[in-house]
């Protein structure tokens, strides 16, 4: 089945894209705002974060109560997201409910209420979730990763933001935020299942079309600058029982034609599903981690590809030699012709099974639309992936992995020797 799209754009900016399914009397329903945690204002770090808490929590016509009964009434959980460049908000819910419940979104979306009392509940939430984050061996490492990898750059502030800015967050900074970000030209509503397109686009211009306001000017990215030198951050948290290790370099844009070389690398080097070269090393043969994988994160901006590992405390010197020794073999060496099979049959695989639900079509079709990979991303998807040669993925490691350029961070029980 191919899933090309209708794709429209109405007269106030807002972009549509329908896939009409008709398996079951389902529709599901991804509305992706460009107003993500790069949007937070310099003067309030984690206001997009705790936008995202509150802005289902009341609109100029429903209470936070009237909301909450009419999504439970038809027994759908709305699930708000806030990534570095997205806001989103998306659910599922039955053919029959689809016009109701895209205008209930399109209130909670455009004109939410932001109650003080809601804000302060939400706050005290936000706080007890960050200082959670920071009592986390885990999460301490990969943030401190990526502030060390992203100096002075958005990528590198945490998304919730820290204690006291959250505390310092008013109900005008947010409201600011929604007026600064929030509108049509900045939308992008994607609908997916048994509703056909021209009805679609007729409710989403219903609910959205009337919609004037202007986004401010995109944030500008300032450029990435790759590490020159090794760095090495060791947090001691000395009442934990394991040690996490975050290693990792900045790489590529997820627009660069090499991004499928270096996907593939990073599946056969450690992409969970597999296990890789670093869990059949670290995992499997000696025994020395709890877990051990990578994740490569192209965007918009130079992303991470990232290198976690939980280890015993007296192991933590050894997994970090073995990472580096990982990360050597396959600059010098590539892969192996198998592990590239291997990896490609893997991914090509997966496409199916990601594209199952009618929420896994949404979700693949926004992240087409937001990086402009285009309507047919699914028909070509196979064959970039095929095309793929040992030397790409060879060159894609030697381009972006350097042992004496790794950012290193050990958080737990571990003190520098």
């Amino acid at each position: 089945m191919s899933l090309v799209p209708v794709r429209t754009v109405l007269e106030n900016g807002v972009t549509l894209l329908v896939k009409s399914t008709s398996k079951t009397p389902i529709v599901a329903i991804n509305l992706a705002m460009r107003a993500g945690s790069i949007a937070d204002p310099a003067d309030a770090p984690g206001a997009a974060w705790l936008l995202s808490r509150v802005i289902d929590r009341g609109t100029a016509a429903r209470s936070a109560a009237e909301l909450a009964e009419e999504l439970d009434s038809r027994g759908i959980t709305l699930n708000i997201a806030v990534t570095r460049h997205l806001f989103s908000v998306v659910c599922t819910c039955l053919t029959e409910d689809f016009a109701a419940v895209l205008a209930l979104l399109g209130d909670i979306l455009m004109a939410p209420s932001l109650p003080d009392a809601e804000i302060s509940t939400r706050k005290g939430e936000v706080i007890t979730a960050i200082r959670q984050d920071e009592d986390s061996p885990a999460v301490q490492a990969v943030e401190s990763l990526m502030a060390l990898l992203y100096p002075g750059h958005p990528y590198g502030r945490r998304t919730k933001g820290s204690v006291d800015a959250v505390e310092r967050l008013t109900r005008d900074q947010l409201s600011r935020l929604h007026a600064d970000r929030f509108a049509p030209g900045a939308l992008t509503a994607v609908i997916v299942g048994d509703v056909d397109a021209p009805r679609a686009r007729d409710e989403v211009a219903r609910v959205f079309g009337g919609w004037r306001a202007s986004a401010a000017r995109p944030v500008a990215l300032p450029p990435v600058m790759p590490a020159s030198t090794r760095q090495r951050l060791v947090i001691p948290m000395m009442n934990k029982s394991q040690a996490d290790i975050a290693y990792g370099f900045t790489t590529i844009t997820r627009r660069d034609p090499a991004y499928y070389a270096f996907w593939l690398m990073n599946v056969a080097f450690g992409q969970y599903a597999l296990g890789g070269r670093l869990g059949d090393n670290i995992r499997e043969r000696q025994g020395m981690a709890y877990y051990v994988s990578s994740a490569l994160d192209a965007n918009i901006a130079e992303g991470p590809l990232t290198i976690r590992a939980g280890v015993s405390p007296a192991n933590v010197d050894r997994a970090v030699a073995s990472i580096d020794e990982e990360v050597a073999r396959l600059v010098a060496d590539g892969l192996a012709p198998k592990e590239l099979d291997e990896s490609r049959s893997f991914l090509i695989g997966s496409i199916p099974r990601a594209l199952e639900t009618n929420a896994g079509i949404a979700n693949f079709l926004q992240t087409a639309e937001f990086f402009g990979l285009g309507l047919d991303y699914d028909e070509r998807l196979p064959g970039l992936l095929a095309a793929v040669t040992l030397d790409d993925v060879h060159a894609a490691a030697r381009r972006a992995l350097r042992v004496d350029r790794a950012t290193v961070v050990v958080a737990g029980p571990y003190e520098e020797r």
